[in-house]
C-alpha cells in the first residue's frame, strides 16, 4: 500500500508543476494567453477606428475580439480549479503518508509490548512467580527497539537535535 502512495508522489509533483506552468502561461503579459487579448485589441482597435471600415467588417472584428476574450476567460476558469485540486490531492496524499507512518509506528510498539508481556508471563510461569532480573530484562527489551526515539525514551534522554529538527519539518520521513 505504501508503495502505491510512494509511486503516486512523482505524478502529483508533475501535476503541480504543470498546473503552475499553465498559470504562468496565462499570466504572462507578453506572449502569454492572457496577453493575447491585449495583443489582439492593440492590433485591431486601430482598424476599428478607421472611418472607412464597413459596419459588417467592424462587427466581424468585434466578434473576433469577443471570441478571443471568451476563450482566454474559459482557459483561466479551467486552470484555477485544476491548480486548487492538484494542491488538495497533494495535501491528502501527504496526510495519508503521515497516517500510515503513525499507524506503522504504533503497530511496531504494540507488537513489542505484546511480546514483552507474553515473555513476562512465560518467565513468571516457569520461575514459579519470581520476577526475572530487571537489568537483563530491560536490556533484552531495548535490544528489540527499532526507532531512535524508543532508545532515547528508554534511557530517559531528550531527543537529539536531528530528531527534534524533523518535528517541525513538513517533509515525509519514513522510519
Amino acid at each position: 500500500m505504501l508503495k502505491a502512495f510512494a509511486d503516486i508522489g512523482p505524478h502529483i509533483h508533475m501535476a503541480e508543476r504543470q498546473s503552475q506552468q499553465i498559470n504562468d502561461a496565462l499570466a504572462q503579459p507578453i506572449g502569454g494567453v492572457t496577453g493575447l487579448v491585449g495583443a489582439c485589441e492593440q492590433a485591431l482597435v486601430p482598424a476599428l477606428q478607421d472611418p472607412g471600415m464597413t459596419a459588417a467588417s467592424r462587427q466581424a472584428v468585434e466578434t473576433v475580439l469577443t471570441m478571443v476574450r471568451n476563450a482566454v476567460g474559459a482557459l483561466e476558469q479551467i486552470a484555477r480549479p485544476f491548480q486548487h485540486q492538484t494542491q488538495m490531492v497533494a495535501e491528502q496524499v501527504d496526510r495519508m503518508y503521515m497516517g500510515f507512518q503513525y499507524q506503522d509506528r504504533i503497530s511496531q510498539m504494540m507488537t513489542l509490548l505484546e511480546s514483552d508481556i507474553s515473555d513476562l508471563q512465560d518467565a513468571l510461569a516457569h520461575k514459579g512467580g519470581v520476577p526475572p532480573d530487571l537489568s537483563a530484562w530491560l536490556q533484552k527489551l531495548e535490544s528489540r527497539y527499532a526507532m531512535a526515539e524508543q532508545h532515547e525514551d528508554h534511557a530517559g534522554r531528550p531527543p537529539d537535535g536531528a530528531v527534534a529538527a524533523n518535528v517541525n519539518d513538513n517533509e515525509t520521513t519514513f522510519f
